[in-house]
């Protein structure tokens, strides 16, 4: 089957009447672009960007001339999926041993992980600095979103939550997360992303635009990751990222055509690592790890 055929059959699946996908519309952002820097959030959203650190962060040995970089979207684990979570990040042949880690739908104080700090429990359990960031609430009054999250040994400066422009379903809206690490004497600009799914392709790409449109602004820094749950369902939205990216001067090292998620016999394309002015030297998707509907993706890099 094609991935313009599983993409199909996917849509007609998200048609279904899923509660837990469900939101009251209420937009309380505007429907464009919007960011709230750490230091100085917007008054609606001032708690939906936390930045935080392991009580004694691990200091690298040495500046390194190599990075590994994972993505994963780990669909709000908790409990002992969580605790297996930390050990792979920790020791995995693959994705263990990481100098930066991006991660998408990582609750904060929901009922259905245990009310605990996601972020927070893993920077401490692998002794990291760390920065999550949520979107708006679409319902005021209900549990803390999901959100983005830059895990690193190194601390992160110029943190920034990006608002994606573009309301989803019920008016949600999805968010990014940029930072700056310096890892020796070179700054890195790394940002976790997480795109809508139900939108148009042209719509999604302006999403993912805003957050090229960020790194944009700091011509200080040379070197970037953008990595994250994108969402690219149809053929189109796979061409179109491709096209957008590859563009603004980045590239990835995993085929266009290679699945990063699956339901049922259904996978799809729908996770990316994009580098600027990095390049890569081993790469993988690891499908070995089934915490999630998504696998996690890694990438070794020269500084």
């Amino acid at each position: 089957m094609t991935i313009t055929g599983r993409a199909s059959i996917f849509l007609l699946f998200l048609l279904l009447p899923l509660i837990s996908l469900q939101r009251t519309a209420r937009s309380i952002a505007p429907d464009g672009p919007s960011m709230a820097q750490a230091g100085a959030p917007a008054e609606d959203d001032k708690d939906l960007l936390e930045i935080g650190r392991a009580p004694n962060p691990i200091v690298p040995a040495t500046p390194e001339s190599e990075i590994k970089i994972v993505s994963y979207n780990i669909r709000w684990r908790g409990g002992e999926d969580l605790r297996r979570l930390i050990d792979l990040l920790r020791g995995d042949k693959e994705i263990g041993g990481a100098a930066i880690i991006g991660l998408q739908e990582v609750d904060r104080n929901r009922k259905r992980t245990g009310n605990i700090n996601t972020a927070r429990t893993m920077a401490e359990a692998l002794g990291m600095y760390y920065a999550w960031a949520a979107p708006p609430q679409v319902k005021e009054g209900e549990e803390e979103e999901t959100g983005v999250v830059i895990l690193s040994p190194y601390p992160m400066e110029d943190v920034v939550r990006i608002v994606l422009p573009h309301k989803g379903p019920g008016g949600r809206r999805r968010a990014a997360i940029g930072a700056t690490l310096r890892i020796g004497r070179t700054p890195v600009r790394f940002y976790s992303v997480h795109a809508e799914t139900r939108i148009a392709s042209e719509k999604k790409m302006e999403q993912l635009r805003a957050v090229i449109e960020d790194f944009s602004r700091r011509p200080g820094v040379e070197r970037a990751v953008m990595l994250g749950d994108f969402n690219t369902i149809k053929d189109k939205d796979v061409n179109a990222c491709v096209k957008l990216f590859t563009e603004a001067g980045f590239s990835t090292p995993f085929p266009h055509d290679r699945p990063t998620w699956k339901t049922f016999i259904i996978r799809l394309k729908l996770d990316w690592i994009w580098l600027r002015n990095l390049q890569t030297t081993a790469s993988g998707i690891t499908r070995s790890i089934g915490l999630s509907d998504h696998w996690p993706l890694w990438v070794k890099a020269k500084l």
